[in-house]
């Protein structure tokens, strides 16, 4: 027995969640985030929770962490010098990439650089053929050759990805083993090690955000546990994972490519157990920190899966959590454009300096001032008292917005709120609409420190009747990492017919997926619990372009039951196209298999329970839908499980404040969460 800490870094604050397993209690913490000095934060919350809550170091038993910083590697274009190696005749991959614009509906949209400019493109001479066959045997001169390219263009590392390394990756080996006999200073990627997957641009793309950002991933995690060892820490720190899993922070400094989006699937993995928890058959997750807006689709508890989520501008094929980033944050800076029209985001406050009403030097009116002078703010101080709200720097801020408009204050702080409203609206539409799903069927899962002042004024728009807010929602984040799963996925493609000839080559694959699922959560984790294996493959009719992930059952496999894999393959495109054509032939591509290890999960107490009606603090006034209003002001630590309320009302938290206009009536649930129900 002993404490599992959960931290998640974000662009204003990092938050902690402290669990102590004896004593069954859950803290909660929040540091201002130091993007100039990363890991800094994690170092002053665990002095800060040493400090409040007489946690030692040495009592931390387990450590999970959720990390942007390959992300913003990306964002920010700050990685390395990279390379790429090519089969000749393909350097214009990146390039090409599949011929689609950013925006179809923006007349100046245009696709980004590429992380690696074609002049530091190299190819050698070799070829593999789809089904494996060597056509053209590996040119080592021609890797000379490029060795000397890269030197002359001041490369640091390299991408090796040539044509059909998914079906034999030998020649990719061979010339990353050339790499680091002739070059051991550069670091070396090989498109086969990180997704091994059929389509060249997919790979490849994934490939070379995953080298560009390793050197600066292998960094920061080699000196968070450094600073942890030294901290005192015992416990190995584990590393959320784009997938919603967890993987020890020494195996992401090689598999960056499975974490860059860690921190934002951490969110929707708490998300998920709110929702299990309180019976939502479907929810949204609405994620708001001091950036972005994090948006995802939750059925039945699980989280929507999918590759080619957006790391930036460029996109990864990894299984990762489906989540769609809007930005629109409560640190996003409002501003008036040449023609006079209000527009927010996606420019950021974030920590440093922060929305004016920090009181840290900024100036530039934000999504969190606007609630200032709107009156939903200023009632106690935010993030555990590491902000004390200043309401007159809020009111000068957006006074010079409503200047600017020729607008009253409120009247310009509301239009600030609808703007922002209006933004995410249109990104949640596009979301619902691919998962064919009304947004009036779903319960909206508030958290992240920005999120419950939002959320009833979002789901007013989308018609939503049901908001949740958790227990601690500003920290929701760093207690998914807390509860994840170790998990990892695995992939083989095929390319096979659905026939009975195939069979050994299925049964082989998946039993090498198997070998390759248990020594790596085994061996290379050291986890020695139970495990689990799900199986899936991607297929498709023959002459479709694309595949369906279909689940399969290993009785399937075993027996060499096609028609069964097949019958689940057309009951998924039925269920996704609405027809299937059970006569047509059906090809298997991939083989997928993932591992999940189920570590000891904290059981959280129910919350006290009181017939009393809950008492205010004070009555404040508050502005929205264009008229002043009284606002009850609670604190969440005063309310008991069964208590209800009606708005408009402001509930107070050291984490974040959760927003309810009139039309809104709240009760406390058996866990404690805030159920926010919208009147009809």
């Amino acid at each position: 027995m002993g404490v599992r800490v959960g931290v998640d870094i974000g662009g204003t604050f990092t938050d902690f969640c402290v669990f102590d397993e004896e004593k069954r209690d859950l803290w909660t913490m929040k540091v201002l985030s130091t993007p100039d000095r990363p890991g800094t934060e994690v170092m002053n919350g665990l002095a800060e929770i040493e400090k409040r809550y007489g946690v030692a170091p040495a009592d931390i038993g387990y450590f999970t962490h959720g990390t942007t910083v390959g992300v913003n590697t990306v964002i920010q274009r700050r990685g390395i010098t990279l390379c790429l190696l090519t089969t000749r005749g393909f350097e214009d991959v990146l390039e090409v990439a599949r011929l689609k614009m950013p925006d179809p509906y923006d007349l100046f949209s245009a696709r980004p650089e590429p992380l690696v400019t074609r002049d530091r493109v190299f190819s050698i001479d070799e070829r593999i053929l789809f089904d494996g066959t060597v056509d053209l045997p590996l040119d080592e001169a021609s890797v000379e050759a490029a060795i000397e390219g890269i030197r002359s263009v001041g490369g640091e590392g390299v991408v090796v990805a040539l044509l059909h390394a998914y079906r034999n990756p030998a020649h990719e080996e061979r010339v990353a083993e050339i790499l680091r006999t002739r070059a051991p200073d550069l670091t070396v990627t090989c498109a086969s090690d990180v997704w091994p997957v059929i389509r060249e641009y997919e790979r490849t793309s994934t490939a070379v955000v995953a080298g560009y950002v390793q050197g600066r991933v292998a960094h920061y995690l080699g000196s968070l546990q450094e600073a942890l060892a030294s901290a005192g820490v015992p416990a190995e720190p584990m590393i959320t994972k784009s997938n919603g899993g967890v993987m020890t922070a020494e195996i992401g400094k090689s598999a960056c490519a499975q974490m860059l989006l860690s921190g934002t699937a951490s969110g929707v993995i708490g998300a998920a157990s709110v929702a299990a928890e309180t019976g939502a058959a479907a929810a949204m997750s609405l994620d708001i920190g001091g950036t972005s807006a994090d948006v995802a689709i939750i059925r039945d508890g699980t989280p929507q899966y999918g590759v080619g989520e957006m790391i930036g501008e460029f996109p990864i094929y990894i299984p990762t959590v489906s989540v769609t980033s809007i930005g629109e944050g409560g640190g996003s800076i409002a501003w008036v454009d040449p023609h006079g029209v209000l527009k927010v985001g996606p420019e950021s406050a974030g920590s440093n300096p922060g929305p004016a009403c920090y009181g840290r030097g900024g100036t530039r009116a934000a999504i969190t001032d606007a609630f200032v002078v709107c009156g939903f703010l200023g009632q106690s101080a935010l993030g555990y008292s590491a902000v004390s709200m200043r309401t007159d720097l809020a009111r000068k801020a957006v006074g010079e917005i409503a200047d600017a408009l020729g607008k009253g204050l409120e009247e310009t702080a509301e239009s600030i709120i609808h703007v922002a409203v209006s933004g995410m609206y249109l990104e949640v539409s596009k979301l619902v609409s691919r998962h064919g799903i009304d947004p009036r069927d779903l319960s909206l899962i508030a958290f992240g420190g920005a999120g419950p002042m939002m959320a009833c004024f979002f789901a007013r728009e989308l018609g939503m009747r049901e908001v949740v807010v958790p227990r601690v929602p500003g920290v929701l984040s760093a207690f998914g990492g807390l509860i994840a799963d170790i998990k990892n996925d695995f992939i083989r493609t095929v390319y096979l017919d659905m026939v009975p000839g195939a069979l050994d080559e299925i049964r082989s694959g998946y039993a090498g997926l198997r070998d390759a699922a248990t020594a790596w959560i085994r061996e290379e984790h050291g986890y020695d619990g139970p495990v689990t294996l799900l199986y899936s493959a991607d297929m498709r009719y023959r002459g479709q372009s694309y595949e369906i992930e279909t689940a399969i059952e290993a009785g399937w496999i075993e027996a060499g039951d096609l028609d069964a894999m097949a019958g689940a393959f057309h009951v998924a495109h039925e269920r996704i196209y609405e027809h299937a054509d059970i006569d047509a032939p059906v090809q298997l591509i991939n083989l997928r298999l993932v591992v999940v290890g189920t570590p000891p999960k904290p059981h959280i107490a129910p919350a006290e329970t009181s017939a009393a009606a809950p008492v205010p603090r004070a009555t404040v006034p508050v502005y929205y839908d264009g008229a002043h209003h009284d606002a009850a002001v609670y604190s969440r630590a005063e309310l008991f499980a069964g208590q209800s309320f009606s708005g408009p009302a402001i509930i107070t938290q050291d984490d974040c404040t959760t927003c309810m206009p009139g039309g809104f009536t709240a009760t406390v649930d058996a866990m404690g969460n805030l159920t926010l129900i919208r009147e009809d």
